[in-house]
């Protein structure tokens, strides 16, 4: 039996025919199974802290579909939640928390966060024990940038300008949030790696609110500095950047932070995404309306990325997470369009190796 992880070979650089294949958000609310665990606990935190069935949770999607990753099942919003600022989810209002200021900035505690996340360390461990040989385990966390806007305004927003006019009123405490982030998270993501993570993925999901120079502060500049933390402590640590609404800004995201690989959202057309490739492995980018949608709207465009990026070190996966509304049968059959593609696409300049 083939035991090569395939998507973190491709993180690596490698070319893999048909591409790995693994869904951002593939454990969760679309799935009967999940929503059956949900039902039977508490609250959402509850579930995230439970390890037995956080790691249940996060092996579903790969025991349904046979993906080649699994990706823990948690929430960015647990690094604000182990410093003390409340986070709850609401069905109708989704999370929520204690809004930081200038002095709750200042008197923020890192010292009790390994304690707390370490339900998360031990599902990890346990998802690792039951995950097979062949299979990628990524863990991952929110980027400083995304976690300072739920932090900032107490909940999500649409364009986050509570967010962006503290940064620009209270830049010195900004900054110390950004900086306080980054330690911790790259702290974070170390831990999850030394529990059996074979790959860590940072999600910065607000980026398409940034102008260029806020772009450059609040989100690369931190990303950057994790990434580094990161792999001064553990060189072998493999780290995916998905940054979402970046747009062209991607084009030195990879030499400006250290990424392996880059994830890129369902907006950025192919022709840049195949530009992007010659640097490097990329993962996307199908729209998730088209998977929610199915039919000849799935068919055509995976075809459509299969041609296009698959003769290159790609991971096939969404540009943003699965619709809650996604039928588990057009799931299936992306899987098997993406893995009855026919022979390997002729060589192309993007591919590395």
């Amino acid at each position: 039996m083939d035991s090569e992880k395939k998507v973190l070979s491709v993180v690596d650089g490698n070319r893999k025919w048909p591409p790995p294949v693994w869904l951002m958000r593939q454990a969760g609310r679309h799935l009967p199974e999940y929503r059956e665990i949900r039902a039977s606990v508490g609250s959402f935190l509850d579930l995230c802290y439970t390890p037995r069935l956080a790691a249940e949770v996060t092996l579903q999607p790969v025991r349904r579909y046979n993906l080649d990753a699994a990706i823990l099942f948690s929430d960015i919003l647990v690094i604000p939640d182990s410093l003390g600022c409340g986070v709850k989810f609401s069905e109708s209002r989704g999370p929520t928390l204690t809004p930081v200021d200038c002095d709750r900035i200042a008197a923020l505690n890192v010292g009790g966060i390994s304690e707390h996340l370490m339900p998360v360390f031990e599902a990890i461990r346990l998802a690792r024990r039951d995950l097979g040989d062949d299979k990628t385990l990524i863990g991952f966390c929110g980027a400083p940038w995304t976690v300072a806007t739920y932090m900032v305004a107490g909940q999500g927003t649409a364009d986050h300008l509570p967010a962006r006019k503290f940064a620009h009123a209270h830049r010195k405490s900004f900054n110390r949030l950004l900086s306080l982030l980054a330690d911790v998270s790259a702290d974070y993501l170390i831990r999850q790696f030394d529990a059996g993570a074979d790959v860590l993925q940072i999600f910065e999901s607000w980026a398409d609110v940034l102008g260029e120079e806020d772009f450059d502060q609040f989100s690369i500049a931190p990303i950057a500095r994790m990434i580094y933390l990161v792999k001064s402590q553990r060189p072998q640590a493999r780290i995916i950047v998905f940054i979402r609404g970046a747009g062209v800004k991607l084009r030195d995201v990879r030499d400006r932070t250290g990424a392996d690989c880059l994830g890129v959202d369902w907006t950025q057309p192919l022709s840049f995404i195949a530009e992007l490739q010659k640097q490097g492995p990329v993962q996307g980018n199908l729209d998730p309306l088209r998977l929610l949608v199915g039919g000849s709207a799935l068919r055509d465009a995976a075809q459509h990325l299969l041609e296009g990026l698959g003769n290159g070190p790609f991971i096939f996966n969404l540009g943003h997470g699965i619709h809650p509304e996604t039928s588990p049968d057009h799931v299936t059959e992306l899987i098997h369009i993406i893995r009855a593609s026919g022979p390997y696409p002729a060589a192309h300049p993007t591919c590395l190796k």
